[in-house]
């Protein structure tokens, strides 16, 4: 596996062999700052199931709609501009996997191309709380000093927009068992709901925070400080992404019938 390389705001690792696909991941909340690092245990599994990964780095904001944009074009201009990718054309119909945690999940699901440019969505802990719930310090200071203090859009209009212009049949839910703030379950419901859809969810031992792992301990103790079941849990995890993503191979399926109304104007570069 070769060595963590940053392009721009995303962080990119190749498998050692011919890869297997693309894995474009968003982190959740702070974590997303420094993927390479916060997740570095999750993506280089991944990386060595054969996966190439592009993780983008950011700070979140109260606008995930222009986060969610600025994303896509993001993974859009790397995936163009990769020359490894296009190196043939058995290469260019590699399959492309959205993989977010937490609020990543959120911003996956808000892309501007309403998921037609990949091959499906693994969302691990979907998280969709008010900005008065997830961070009730900035939310009271916005409104005292009126700068905007709800996230955009708001967790009912986040629903809202996934059942109205979010068109990727084939998404993997993963829910915790000891995560309290996980929303999966209702965002199953509204996915459900779309005609076509072959959305799943699996619930996995673990907390919210059972994703984001950078092995910190093994890395400066040595494998024997490591905690053997942080680590099984998280080849329990990478492996459940890859055969689910097997299973869906040659990722065909029912296809959703576009939205006949245009949400956010400009959002497509």
């Amino acid at each position: 596996m070769a060595p963590w390389q940053q392009r721009d705001k995303l962080w990119c690792l190749e498998p050692a062999g011919r890869p297997r696909g693309l894995i474009e991941f968003i982190g959740g909340s702070y974590l997303a700052a420094s993927p390479q690092l916060s997740y570095r245990r999750l993506l280089e599994a991944l990386a060595a199931q054969g996966w190439r990964v592009h993780a983008w780095s950011y700070v979140p904001g109260f606008d995930h709609q222009a986060q969610a944009n600025q994303a896509w074009r993001l993974f859009r201009l790397s995936r163009a501009g990769d020359g490894a990718l296009l190196e043939s054309a058995a290469a260019a119909r590699l399959p492309v996997l959205r993989l977010g945690h937490s609020l990543g999940c959120k911003l996956h699901l808000l892309a501007p191309d309403g998921g037609r440019r990949n091959a499906a969505l693994v969302a691990l802990s979907f998280n969709n709380f008010s900005a008065e719930r997830s961070v009730p310090l900035l939310a009271e200071l916005g409104q005292q000093l009126r700068f905007r203090s709800e996230f955009s859009p708001s967790p009912e209009q986040t629903l809202s927009q996934i059942s109205a212009t979010y068109l990727q049949p084939h998404n993997l839910l993963v829910r915790f068992s000891r995560d309290g703030i996980d929303q999966s379950s209702r965002l199953l419901g509204v996915l459900k709901a779309r005609p076509g859809d072959d959305s799943t969810l699996l619930e996995l031992p673990g907390d919210h925070l059972t994703p984001a792992s950078g092995g910190l301990r093994k890395q400066v103790l040595g494998a024997w400080a490591d905690d053997p079941a942080r680590q099984r849990g998280m080849e329990r995890l990478v492996g459940q992404i890859s055969s689910w993503s097997e299973s869906r191979a040659p990722w065909r399926g029912p296809q959703l019938k576009a939205p006949s109304v245009q949400w956010f104007q400009g959002a497509w570069p």
